[in-house]
């Protein structure tokens, strides 16, 4: 399916938004992600399902400063 990740086309087989982040290699509770402009709890990660289209927001904190 066709999905906009972080602004970015993507093409990818997950169904859902945490098979998403274990298909890109994204492991951690410390992300937050965001489908459509709405945040998404870690804990509810497994139960969104992705469509083709969807955007989705991948962030995680980053060092430096």
């Amino acid at each position: 399916m066709k999905l906009i990740v972080n602004g970015k086309a993507l093409e990818a087989k997950a169904a859902t938004l945490d098979a998403l982040l274990k298909e890109l290699d994204y492991e951690g509770g410390w992300l937050a992600t965001a489908l459509n402009g709405d945040v998404v709890p870690a804990a509810g990660r497994a139960e969104f399902r992705l469509s083709d289209g969807d955007r989705v927001e991948i962030l995680s904190p980053m060092q430096g400063g």
